[in-house]
């Protein structure tokens, strides 16, 4: 399987391509600013098509570049249910300050939701690009956060994991649609009962074991 990570140049997100080998169909997730050049060159190099973007949540660090990418490959957004209205403008969650990071960066900022959002819910299967995962509903961060579970058969897993969980962090709960005891939830009833030896690709910053985290983020630590 292939999984690349292009970090965006505004607040760190990363984005992944997720796909079966090069010169097949592909998934991206979580397209955040200033990536789609980059994210360009990765798809014409290993000759890749994307077939969905999906998102572990609604918050524009994730979606700024959402629109631009569904609509050069006429593909849908997939988002959870309870995130979808962020869609409709999630520069109504963006405060001053960071508006204004992002604008230094970027320019004026406009939005446009895309043009086709399909919603999924905690525990469906989704398939496409010859890829397998399961949604897995984490709220804390956002109301419609979620873990997207890949399959990697004859191998450990691997979670797309978003703003729930960082290597030796976790996702703030202060910012629009976070609740601390969802998050808690979330952590003990989502993340601690996967297998240590699953892989773990964050929203932002580097990647991580299920197994690392339970044994030194000071969070899980604490959940015990």
């Amino acid at each position: 399987m292939i999984v690349d990570r292009i970090e965006a140049s505004v607040f760190g997100t990363n984005c992944y391509v997720l796909a079966p080998e090069d010169g097949a169909e592909c998934v991206v997730v979580d397209p955040g600013a200033g990536v789609s050049d980059r994210l360009a060159d990765v798809l014409r190099r290993r000759r890749l098509k994307p077939v969905a973007v999906l998102l572990t949540h609604g918050h524009l660090d994730h979606t700024f570049s959402l629109t631009p990418v569904c609509g050069a490959h006429g593909v849908a957004a997939t988002i959870h249910a309870d995130d979808a209205h962020r869609l409709r403008d999630p520069l109504r969650d963006l405060g001053g300050p960071l508006r204004a990071a992002l604008e230094a960066t970027t320019g004026r900022v406009t939005w446009k939701e895309p043009d086709e959002v399909v919603t999924v819910q905690d525990a469906q299967r989704w398939s496409g690009a010859g890829l397998g995962l399961t949604v897995s509903h984490a709220p804390g961060h956002t109301e419609g956060s979620v873990l997207f579970a890949v399959d990697r058969p004859g191998r450990a897993g691997l979670v797309l994991s978003g703003d729930v969980l960082f290597a030796g962090s976790i996702g703030r709960t202060d910012l629009p649609g976070g609740d601390p005891v969802a998050m808690r939830r979330s952590l003990v009833e989502k993340v601690l009962t996967l297998d240590d030896a699953v892989d773990v690709l964050p929203g932002h910053g580097p990647a991580t074991t299920v197994g690392r985290e339970r044994a030194t983020n000071p969070h899980l630590l604490a959940l015990r």
